[in-house]
């Protein structure tokens, strides 16, 4: 509510301005809505007192698409049926039954998440021809909340698995999806089109998947939240796989209220997907609820700094630490052990289980090919699929051990032990609430040349061994937005999220993206 209709109208229609920040009116002669800094628990504030409706909100997302993603390509297909939705929703409040702090809220999922009557194509043309049969389980369950299906991102292809010098956002679908900061830097992967879209306003939420770094590294590059949750908290039944010993999918929002609220929708039981049955039987449901502004106070945070990797890391790291010890926490610095160890064998795991799991989720997409050997025939015939970079990982899936070799089983405990051990032990030695750690640095050119220009992240623990992991904004570098992570223990995901909304409210960083073509 801090931009007038003019500024609005300006940003909807993609013309710079000095603050492009998006916004949307509301009824009862109330001022322009900033949907940049609106969190949903304020929308549903405007809705319950018929100042907003579903259908207002949806139709002004659907306008930053139209507007806004020809500079983005986040956005590979919008739901014809989501002004439906939405009236519907509009129906529920109207009657006071509605279906809890989602009803009425536009979400975006990533283009690999079953969308029934919406394709679903992790990316790859080879998908292109069918619909799946059912929504993914996480899907339904946000329907049952009564949130408005958007539509799909675009991704990373096959979650950005399918080639070792592969450019993170680009697909043989979508093409590449840009920075919405720098539009000539990196979205970072594999959930691009979900941390560009959400960060441009183009819906309130999205929904990410990460096996490892693919939610917290696009939100970190991107300037918002996002948290891959615990292993087994949200269903994979109907996820396009990699690995079902590292898959996750979580929700990514410009406000960690809204990551919040988002879980518990999306959590619960699936007998269809073993992991979910493990969660613990007084795990949350009502994030939000857990969440305090004071979290901070009192807390004892490791700091994992990674320095001298990058000046502008260190720096925004620093900032970051000052804002803890000013909140009241206590620092320590730590070190993670067997960071190599744990990535290699996590690297050759990883092929064994992709071998695995992707002819499996095949079987239910019966007009694509069904095999890695038929895909890896397809993409060599198709026109586009390899036109940027090559199908390494397919190939040497090809010839990956079983998940029955004694080598490979050797692989994964050693990876899986290994990383719970690094956070476990680190927590328990030194009395820790959390590890904190840098999220990525700061977005690179992207290349085909030269594939990506990773340069640091801190996922890897957490995502081995299936802990919790959010990612928050904490600074900038130039123009190019910084995250900092919050990782802890299995099924600390209330405390990972608490502690990230009491920094971000303490660092109040994020700004509203300016498409700049390029930084010189």
């Amino acid at each position: 509510m801090r931009i007038s209709r003019l500024v609005a109208a300006l940003s909807l229609l993609g013309v710079a301005v000095a603050a492009p920040v998006p916004a949307v009116a509301t009824g009862h002669h109330q001022p322009a809505l900033d949907l940049d800094a609106a969190t949903i628990p304020q929308l549903q504030g405007l809705m319950k007192h018929g100042r907003l409706s579903a259908v207002e909100l949806t139709d002004a997302y659907l306008q930053r698409i139209q507007k806004i993603d020809p500079k983005l390509h986040a956005v590979i297909a919008v739901d014809p049926t989501a002004l439906a939705q939405a009236a519907a929703s509009d129906r529920r409040h109207r009657s006071g039954h509605t279906r809890g702090p989602l009803d009425g809220i536009p979400v975006l999922l990533k283009d690999n998440i079953d969308t029934k009557h919406l394709i679903t194509t992790a990316g790859s043309r080879a998908l292109l021809d069918e619909p799946p049969a059912e929504d993914a389980t996480l899907v339904r369950n946000l329907r049952d909340a009564g949130a408005v299906i958007l539509g799909k991102t675009n991704l990373s292809e096959w979650a950005n698995y399918r080639s070792t010098h592969s450019t993170s956002g680009w697909s043989g679908v979508g093409g590449q999806t840009n920075n919405p900061y720098v539009l000539d830097r990196n979205p970072c992967g594999s959930s691009s089109g979900s941390g560009a879209g959400v960060a441009a306003s183009l819906a309130q939420v999205a929904i990410g998947t990460e096996t490892d770094g693919s939610i917290v590294c696009p939100s970190g590059a991107n300037g918002i939240a996002g948290l891959k949750p615990s292993l087994g908290l949200v269903s994979r039944t109907g996820v396009v796989p990699i690995s079902a010993e590292q898959d996750t999918a979580g929700p990514m929002a410009r406000h960690v209220i809204d990551v919040a609220i988002t879980l518990g929708a999306l959590q619960g039981r699936d007998k269809s997907d073993p992991a979910t049955l493990a969660y613990p039987k007084h795990q949350p449901t009502d994030y939000a609820k857990l969440l305090r502004p004071n979290a901070l106070h009192g807390a004892r945070i490791g700091v994992w700094r990674q320095a001298g990797v990058d000046s502008g890391v260190d720096a925004v790291c620093q900032q970051a630490v000052d804002v803890l010890r000013a909140q009241g926490a206590t620092v320590i610095e730590v070190d993670l052990p067997d960071q190599d160890e744990i990535g290699t064998n996590e690297g050759a795991a990883l092929l064994s289980e992709f071998a695995r799991d992707l002819p499996a989720y095949l079987k239910h997409r019966p007009a694509a090919p069904q095999t890695i050997a038929a895909l890896v025939a397809f993409n060599e015939q198709d026109p586009v699929e390899l036109s940027k970079f090559g199908q390494e990982l397919f190939e040497q899936a090809l010839t990956a051990p079983s998940t029955d070799d004694p080598a490979y089983q050797r692989q994964r405990a050693t990876a899986t032990s290994l990383a719970r051990h690094a956070i476990d032990d680190t927590l328990a030695r030194n009395h820790l609430d959390a590890i904190m750690s840098p999220t990525n640095s700061a977005a690179w050119l992207t290349d085909y040349a030269n594939g990506d220009a990773f340069e640091l992240g801190s996922s890897m623990n957490a995502a081995v061994a299936g802990y919790p992991d959010i990612s928050v904004p904490a600074g900038y570098d130039g123009d190019l937005p910084i995250g900092i992570s919050f990782f802890g223990g299995h099924w600390q995901d209330a405390r990972m999220l608490s502690l990230a909304a009491a920094f971000e409210k303490a660092n109040p960083v994020r700004h509203a993206p300016r498409y700049l073509p390029s930084t010189g």
